[in-house]
C-alpha cells in the first residue's frame, strides 16, 4: 500500500512547511504530499494562521523534486472552474508531471461567510455546482476550446493554455463520501477517490456503493485509486501501525497520513520509523 502525507498549513510557520516537504521528499516510501484547501484554520483557534493553498503548493513544488504534489481538496465554490483549470496547469507544469487535481464541493460555512463566498442556497445547489465544475474542468484541461452552458456556469469558446505534460489531463482527485451523488461523480470523473477518517467497515460499505455507481455507468471501479486519510499522533506510533494495517487488509490503494496540526519535520523520521515496523 501506498503512503502519502498531508500537512495542513495553518497554526505553522512556511519554514516549518518548506522543511517537512523537503525531508518528505528525500523519503523514498512517501510518494506523495497534500495540503488542504481553507482560508481559516479547521482545527483550533480559527483565528490563528492559515496559510493560501495554491500559492503555498507552487512555492512547494519548486522545493521538491520526486513527491507527487496536491491539495486534499480544493473547494470549488472558493475559485471559478476556469481558474481552477488554468492554475492546474500551470502547476502540471511547474511540477514536471507530478501534480494531481483535488476536487471537493466545499463545506465550511465559517470562511465562506466571512469572505462573502456562497456555498449554494441547499445541498443540492452545491452539487450541482460541484458537477458542472469538475465537467468544466477536465475539459478546459483536456480540449483546445471549451464552450459550456449550465445553470452555475458558463463559458464561450474558453481556452486554456498552455496544457501541463500530464494528458488528457492530471488526475482528479475527488474527496468525500456522499452515496447519492459524490460517489457518482467520482464514479464518472476522478482517477483517485479520498474519504476522511472513518471506521473501516464503514469504507468498505462506501467503496461498495462507488462500485455499484461505476457498474451503472459501465466503468471499470479498479482504475480508481482508493485512499483514506488516517490521523497520526507521534507519541502513540502503534496506533498507526494498526491503522495501515488494517486498511491494506481492507483493501485500500494508499493512506494518506495527517500530521497533527502543530506537525514538525521530525514527523517524518517518526513516520519512516514506524514504516519499518510494518
Amino acid at each position: 500500500m501506498l503512503i502519502d502525507i498531508k500537512t495542513n498549513p495553518h497554526h505553522t510557520t512556511w519554514n516549518r512547511l518548506l522543511e517537512t516537504w523537503q525531508r518528505a521528499d528525500a523519503t523514498d516510501f512517501i510518494e506523495g504530499a497534500w495540503l488542504f484547501d481553507h482560508f481559516y484554520p479547521i482545527f483550533g483557534d480559527t483565528d490563528g494562521p492559515c496559510m493560501e493553498a495554491w500559492t503555498t503548493l507552487s512555492a512547494l513544488t519548486q522545493a521538491t523534486s520526486r513527491m507527487q504534489v496536491g491539495t486534499m481538496v480544493n473547494g470549488m465554490p472558493y475559485r471559478h472552474p476556469a481558474l481552477t483549470a488554468n492554475m492546474a496547469a500551470s502547476v502540471d507544469i511547474i511540477s514536471n508531471g507530478r501534480f494531481q487535481l483535488g476536487l471537493g464541493a466545499g463545506w465550511n460555512q465559517q470562511e465562506a461567510d466571512a469572505y462573502g463566498i456562497s456555498l449554494g442556497d441547499t445541498l443540492k445547489d452545491r452539487m450541482d455546482m460541484f458537477d458542472e465544475g469538475v465537467e468544466v474542468i477536465i475539459s478546459l484541461l483536456s480540449n483546445e476550446e471549451t464552450t459550456f452552458d449550465g445553470r452555475h456556469f458558463t463559458l464561450a469558446n474558453a481556452r486554456n493554455e498552455p496544457k501541463g505534460p500530464q494528458r488528457p489531463h492530471p488526475p482528479i482527485v475527488i474527496g468525500g463520501g456522499g452515496e447519492k451523488r459524490t460517489l457518482r461523480t467520482v464514479a464518472r470523473y476522478a482517477q483517485h477517490w479520498n474519504m476522511t477518517p472513518v471506521e473501516i467497515d464503514q469504507w468498505i460499505h462506501k467503496r461498495e456503493v462507488l462500485e455499484r455507481h461505476c457498474e451503472d455507468i459501465g466503468r471499470d471501479s479498479s482504475e480508481i485509486i482508493c485512499s483514506i486519510l488516517l490521523r497520526f499522533d507521534p507519541s502513540d506510533p502503534d496506533a498507526m501501525v494498526r491503522a495501515i494495517h488494517e486498511a491494506e487488509t481492507a483493501g485500500l490503494d494508499k493512506a494518506i497520513v495527517n500530521f497533527p496540526k502543530d506537525f514538525a519535520p521530525d514527523n517524518v523520521d517518526v513516520l519512516a520509523d514506524l514504516v519499518a515496523r510494518l
